[in-house]
């Protein structure tokens, strides 16, 4: 299901020449130009520029003086407009530029013209005084005469001289070939294996027949050694692998190295400290993602911000947000909250399946076997509430939480009691954006059952979990979650558009049966009532077989409310049968790990990897962790545990998908704050940071002028421009800190 839509905003406002569009070639023409006058040899037109730019001919070249003091790269832009494109057709976009003095860095876009400024390909590379030569291709999306091409070039605090030639944009070009540098044939979890748990690797290989495999330490003196198990061919990639398990080696050391078919893999670690740290930086993740709020060096060193949305010029702030046009005639203040991935957004939808799998993780620490609550605990986070006497993951929750109650609308309001499915932007903005610097107007959108009910559930646990901390708060989400019950059964049927996606992501939902029944476990579990009790066994969830191949998701969210009747205790009767489903759900995902040669519960129909598929091999593997906390049986353990092996490193394309984990990880992940690879001034996405993975869709145009025709794993980029593969979200964020908990457990 596609999560979102991520436009970007090319420019606010041009000062363009109308122009006579080019014919448009044929899908199967040569290679033909799309633009006028890229040489410069006598003239600009039909070059503009906007009104704070001065732009002439210099040597044969387009020369712009940027003035200095704009807040944002589109403030100062020179561009072409009136291009047009041609759906499924590949363009080579190609220009030489040069800045003076140097350090600059240039937007250059392909975009539509007009409302709503769509950008169909981006990149911004770094320009030197010596001048330098950029070479890209991509396919279109559109077909559309109103293209435009256009170089950003605002955003700088000093004045600057950007020169540019040769700009071309040819189209009938092939496809770029990408060819992604996946290291040594030997793929391993590069964060490292448990010293007492399963230890498996995959080999690409040309062989059919097994092979030596040897385990090397840190000296390089062979440890252990064995054979490899032919595979065959893994449909989600298309290679011809090997099967390792070294699993008898269970003694600690670090870098230690596995060799097989003259490859040695990317050194590892055997030992339990660096799911401890992941556990702890999964969560923090959480605090540098706050609205609302500064961001403080001492807390987070090199991620310091000032508070995001609070109204301070030019930001529009979230103290008094108005309704979309002919939604509501009142405001709500709705500051704080999570930004809900690397734009300014948030989303009720999906700040409560965050929130629950946050809440979730330390509510099954107080209850399972192998639970520990203790480093969850107060101080463990270093977040400004530390110090409270309440679990820093609680802290981290509630100020997600206290956004979501905010959401709700009013008493004597139209609607009362239900909320408003998300919060945005009027319209997209560009790369890189701090939130304070955001100058976009925002808006509520209209209320929803599925943010409703996102609410009720969330609520309702909360209730339950921040009682023996604050009484009153727990009260309050008791409260706010029975009237979002009320106001759901009410009006059942209020769907959010799928067309609602200018600004923000839509995350429409047009079935919320699932959402009835996990608000009402929910309810059930913190009340006892037996109204709730009676809704949970009246649902066609209740009986529903919940654990697919893609398991679950905001979208997706009976299992979310199956999940907490197995684990919570409760009377709910026929709770037993609830049990046997899960563990029923978890042996189909073992079966799935057991059969695919890179170990994972996670193998979609015909591999078409969903959006956010690194979280949806994680939730899998939580119905594998469940399983073992409800029955103790150790192969639901050893399943959960391997499936971490798949997101560090023991993938087709031998990448660690969290930051700061294994020798090679994602670290360009599409954010607006977390943008080193467009800012040098800006940090990369901190450690502990989820990227989405591999999309068989591959929706943005960076993906799909690199990665047409790839199959399953290859379906992913480390680029910030990626969306569709590479970004950050806060509930693909949980799925990794509840695993990660759950294995740190297990040491």
């Amino acid at each position: 299901m596609i999560r979102r839509r991520t436009a970007l905003l090319p420019l606010t406002a041009l000062l363009a020449t109308a122009l006579t569009a080019l014919p448009a070639p044929s899908a199967a023409a040569e290679e033909a130009e799309q633009l006028r006058n890229g040489t410069f040899d006598t003239a600009t037109e039909p070059w503009w520029a906007s009104a704070d730019v001065t732009a002439g001919l210099s040597d044969g070249r387009l020369c712009a003086d940027v003035p200095g003091g704009t807040a944002n790269p589109w403030d100062a832009a020179v561009g072409q407009n009136d291009v047009t494109l041609v759906k499924g057709e590949t363009y080579r976009f190609s220009f030489s530029a040069t800045g003076t003095p140097e350090g600059h860095a240039v937007r250059a876009i392909v975009g539509l013209s007009t409302a709503p400024y769509d950008t169909w390909f981006e990149v911004t590379p770094q320009l030197s005084v010596s001048g330098n030569s950029y070479a890209y291709t991509f396919t279109s999306p559109v077909d559309t005469p109103q293209a435009q091409v256009a170089f950003q070039v605002g955003g700088g605090a000093e004045p600057w001289r950007f020169c540019m030639d040769d700009v071309s944009l040819l189209g009938g070009v092939p496809p770029e070939v990408y060819e992604p540098d996946t290291g040594p044939r030997v793929r391993v979890n590069q964060a490292g294996y448990l010293p007492a748990g399963p230890k498996n690797a995959t080999l690409v290989t040309e062989a059919t027949a097994r092979l030596p495999w040897e385990l090397k330490d840190a000296a390089g003196a062979v440890v252990a050694r064995g054979w490899t198990v032919p595979r065959g061919t893994d449909a989600s990639s298309g290679q011809n692998v090997h099967s390792i398990d070294f699993g008898a080696y269970r003694r600690a050391g670090s870098d230690l190295t596995l060799v097989a078919d003259g490859q040695a893999s990317r050194p590892f670690d055997l030992g339990t400290a660096a799911y401890r740290q992941l556990r702890t930086d999964a969560l923090k993740y959480y605090y540098t993602q706050r609205s609302g709020i500064e961001i403080r060096d001492d807390l987070r060193p090199g991620y310091a911000r000032p508070a995001g949305h609070v109204g301070t010029a030019p930001n529009q702030g979230d103290t008094e947000v108005p309704c979309q046009p002919g939604v509501c005639d009142y405001t709500l203040d709705v500051r704080g909250g999570w930004y809900d991935a690397g734009d300014h957004g948030k989303y009720v939808v999906n700040g409560g399946i965050s929130t629950w799998e946050l809440l979730s993780t330390y509510e099954r620490a107080g209850l399972a076997r192998t639970g520990e609550r203790a480093p969850l605990g107060d101080g463990s986070l270093t977040v400004p509430e530390s110090g409270n006497k309440v679990p820093d993951i609680l802290d981290e929750a509630r100020w997600e939480l206290e956004f979501l109650l905010k959401m709700q609308v009013p008493d004597g309001r139209p609607l009362a009691g239900m909320a408003h499915h998300k919060i945005h932007d009027e319209q997209w903005t560009g790369l890189p954006l701090m939130p304070h610097a955001d100058p976009q107007k925002r808006e509520l959108h209209p209320p929803s059952t599925a943010a409703t009910l996102n609410l009720a559930a969330t609520a309702a646990q909360a209730a339950r979990l921040y009682k023996p901390y604050d009484a009153r708060f727990a009260a309050e989400a008791l409260s706010a979650a029975r009237k979002a019950w009320a106001a759901a059964l009410a009006h059942p049927d209020r769907y959010a558009s799928e067309s609602d996606g200018i600004g923000g992501g839509s995350y429409a939902d047009p079935n919320v049966t699932d959402e009835f029944y996990w608000a009402a476990a929910e309810l059930y579990l913190s009340t006892g009532e037996k109204q709730f009790a009676d809704h949970v066994l009246a649902s066609p969830v209740h009986t529903a077989d919940l654990f697919g191949p893609l398991g679950f998701d905001w979208a997706r969210t009976g299992a979310a409310g199956r999940l907490d009747l197995a684990l919570v205790p409760s009377g709910l009767p026929g709770r037993d049968k609830v049990r046997q489903s899960v563990v029923r759900g978890a042996d189909r995902y073992l079966a799935t790990l057991r059969a695919h040669p890179y170990g994972m519960p996670y193998a979609p129909d015909g591999n078409v990897y969903d959006w956010g598929s690194n979280h949806q091999v994680l939730n899998n593997a939580v119905v594998l962790a469940t399983a073992y906390d409800l029955t103790g049986a150790a192969k639901y353990r050893d399943g959960a545990l391997q499936a971490m092996d798949y997101v560090l490193g023991r993938n087709a394309l031998n990448l660690s998908y969290v930051t700061g984990y294994g020798e090679v990880s994602s670290h360009n992940q599409h954010a607006r704050w977390y943008a080193r690879q467009l800012d040098a001034s800006q940090p990369s996405p901190p450690r502990g940071t989820l990227a989405g993975g591999p999309n068989s869709s591959i929706q943005d145009p960076f993906a799909q002028s690199r990665l047409q025709g790839c199959v399953g794993q290859f379906c992913y980029i480390d680029d910030i421009q990626s969306w569709s593969t590479n970004e950050h979200t806060v509930n693909w964020n949980a799925a990794l800190a509840r695993m990660a908990s759950f294995v740190a457990d297990q040491t």
